[in-house]
């Protein structure tokens, strides 16, 4: 289980290798697929005894899903709402062996919780046995369309970037198979988590606002975001660690600082189209820092906008977790102006629509 990608089914990765090649890093790529085919009898056999079990999709409560691009906030708001623990929520063991949750996970979760790095690859936030997680890495072990196939398959980055997060040259077959497969994990969550309403956390579903709109009516959104110049430079940090510590294939060629302008500029458009129309009781808008300030009262603003249960119930628990993350130390990274025109060019729309301006100026200051 040395690679996240140790967790996936053998037909996902026969149709992720024959799209993006073989692995270049033969021994990482041999250990996946030896993990998927040892698990192989266990997945089906859990596949077969479960189904039945699940309830229906529409059975469960309507998610409530974090929206906002990478390094928005997105990881610090999902880690308080759920110290209440009346949400259900993606556990470290869910995302390395979604296949698996209800079977050998259980045999293999120890060792999954010892090869557990101690902080993220991508910044100091801990990371413990029942820290909540993002549902992508859960997905890319069971479909072929994830943006971290980019990340594990970069000989075809951009392909399976776009795919990944924009279903761009994805067949209605295909889309159709990646939402039977949400679906089920959802479910399987679902039963897992003790049949709470599930909370669910995905940077990628910014992008697929109105998809989730249409899977499910009835759900409520929370969208955070943060100064686009420091996104940028997170970002970039973010594909270097990412990248080195996943790849299965060489990435010299990637295009990291287009990747990031071209991404943000499409998801956050798509994401606006769509926002106009979601009633007021559905979508909340938080900026990071107001968040970052005062993280209580955002909180508050949250659930009365969304009309969520359970505020004074877990204003303890929320106020415990802000107060141990009190010292934690954000990475700090090195602005130019280079950098900041780059970011102007392209992201300016959002720049201006959000009052935001250039890191160590005021607003209206300019350049």
């Amino acid at each position: 289980m040395a690679h996240p990608l140790s967790g996936a089914n053998l037909g996902t990765l026969a149709r992720v290798i024959g799209r993006s090649g073989l692995p270049s890093h033969v021994g990482a790529g041999a250990g996946v697929a030896l993990a998927a085919l040892g698990r192989w009898p266990f997945s089906m056999a859990e596949k077969l005894l479960m189904e039945s079990r699940l309830p229906a999709i529409d059975e469960m409560p309507a998610p409530v899903f974090i929206l906002g691009h990478w390094r928005s906030g997105t990881t610090h708001l999902y880690n308080i709402m759920c110290q209440s623990r009346a949400w259900g929520f993606v556990p470290p063991v869910a995302t390395g062996l979604p296949w698996d949750l209800f079977g050998i996970a259980k045999v293999f979760n120890p060792l999954l919780e010892m090869a557990l790095p101690a902080h993220r690859y991508i910044d100091n936030i801990p990371v413990n046995p029942d820290s909540p997680q993002e549902d992508e890495i859960a997905i890319a072990n069971m479909s072929e369309v994830s943006f971290y196939h980019g990340i594990y398959f970069p000989r075809a980055f951009s392909q399976n970037v776009q795919r990944g997060l924009f279903f761009d040259g994805c067949t209605p077959a295909e889309v159709k198979a990646w939402q039977d497969q949400f679906t089920y994990f959802l479910r399987k969550l679902y039963l897992h988590q003790d049949r709470k309403p599930l909370l669910i956390k995905n940077p990628v579903y910014t992008g697929r606002f109105q998809m989730l709109r249409e899977m499910f009516p009835n759900a409520k959104f929370i969208h955070i975001h943060r100064n686009p110049y420091d996104v940028f430079l997170s970002m970039r940090n973010f594909y270097e660690k990412l990248l080195k510590e996943l790849a299965l294939q060489s990435y010299a060629h990637v295009d990291v600082d287009e990747t990031i302008l071209s991404v943000y500029e499409r998801m956050m458009r798509d994401y606006e189209q769509v926002a106009k129309d979601v009633p007021a009781n559905q979508l909340v808008e938080l900026r990071y820092d107001e968040l970052d300030a005062a993280p209580l009262e955002a909180l508050e603003t949250i659930y009365s906008a969304l009309d969520l249960p359970g505020f004074e119930a877990g204003k303890d628990s929320f106020q415990r977790y802000i107060n141990s993350v009190k010292s934690f130390k954000k990475n700090r990274f090195d602005y130019s102006d280079e950098m900041a025109v780059k970011v102007e060019n392209r992201l300016g729309d959002f720049i201006d629509k959000w009052g935001y301006s250039r890191p160590g100026t005021k607003r209206g200051e300019g350049a």
